[in-house]
């Protein structure tokens, strides 16, 4: 009892204010996309990696530098491309005639938020160098060892629909992304918001007063407390329900990992915190399940034939699963 009084005073007020003050100047240029906006910030406050997934112009790469410029942090872009090396992401080390020694000399991944743009263009073997920096924060070139400053995240953008030119992310890669964030297109109503303060010259001026709110000490702080969330072992239960019912689902053909049990316990405590809650609730781990589970799971071909996605059987498990109370 002593433990959850002390959770219960854990204060939140900072967090909030910093959550507030990223959705108005996001909410200023970015129209609509509530729950993408939410997402992103909880990847941060959750210290996962993040992929977004929409067609082109949806504004999957504004967002993510827009959530990336609200953060006081070094940040690093990378296209990626067909032709991109492994070399081109990590460094590489260059002879140095002046001391007839090799110089390591770092890559755009040393970062503490990395956009990689469109990454399924990138070859197998460059998809591989981002392995052990996704899942350990560090790299390993020539024998030594390069650990990532804190905080360190990953924020990838994908096209769904394009697959000329393009290579299939690896299982074992998107099991290291906390949330796949499907990005839809914008409503009738929000794309004339869109066109109108784009004729107004609005969205040049709100991309200028976008500032960095958030310092890495405060992102730190602020995880610390997340982390401190209370959550009551019949909520365990039910996350690794959820998770169980993936591995002996006839609709599916590959469950998911224990992974994705850590990333809806983790994903629930950063959204219970964003609403101001100090516990989470049933109501937490249902939000975040598909952007969890998603990108972890496959479907049969059966049912891949049917036109069912994965979202849809994650919506099936959790109306299956008794939510506890």
């Amino acid at each position: 009892m002593e433990a959850e009084t002390a959770n219960q005073r854990a204060d939140l007020t900072q967090l909030n204010s910093a959550v507030e003050q990223i959705r108005a100047s996001i909410g200023h240029i970015i129209v609509g996309q509530k729950d993408t906006i939410d997402f992103l910030i909880a990847g941060i406050l959750a210290d996962g990696h993040l992929l977004l997934e929409g067609v082109p112009g949806v504004a999957k790469t504004l967002s993510a530098k827009l959530i990336a410029k609200s953060i006081d942090a070094v940040f690093s872009r990378i296209q990626f491309t067909p032709d991109l090396m492994p070399s081109d992401v990590l460094g590489t080390s260059v002879f140095d005639p002046r001391t007839a020694s090799f110089e390591y000399r770092k890559g755009p991944v040393f970062g503490n938020i990395i956009l990689i743009d469109e990454i399924n263009r990138a070859p197998a073997k460059t998809q591989s160098a981002l392995f052990e920096v996704m899942e350990e924060r560090q790299i390993t070139v020539d024998g030594h060892t390069y650990p990532m400053d804190e905080p360190f995240m990953v924020l990838a953008t994908q096209n769904p629909v394009e697959h000329e030119g393009t290579y299939r992310l690896p299982e074992a890669q998107l099991d290291r992304f906390l949330f796949k964030i499907e990005i839809k297109y914008p409503t009738l109503e929000e794309e004339i918001i869109i066109l109108s303060r784009q004729h107004q010259h609005k969205l040049e001026d709100g991309l200028k007063e976008v500032k960095a709110v958030l310092s890495i000490d405060q992102i730190k702080t602020c995880r610390a407390l997340i982390k401190a969330l209370h959550v009551e072992p019949k909520l365990i239960e039910y996350a690794a329900k959820i998770v169980h019912e993936t591995r002996n689902n006839k609709s599916l053909y590959l469950g998911a990992s224990p992974r994705a049990s850590l990333a809806l316990i983790n994903g629930a405590k950063a959204i219970a915190a964003m609403q101001g809650r100090d516990f989470v609730t049933p109501e937490d781990i249902i939000k975040v399940a598909a952007p969890v589970l998603a990108h972890r799971i496959m479907l049969s071909p059966d049912k891949e034939m049917e036109g069912l996605t994965p979202s849809d059987i994650v919506a099936q498990i959790i109306q299956k699963i008794e939510i506890p109370r």
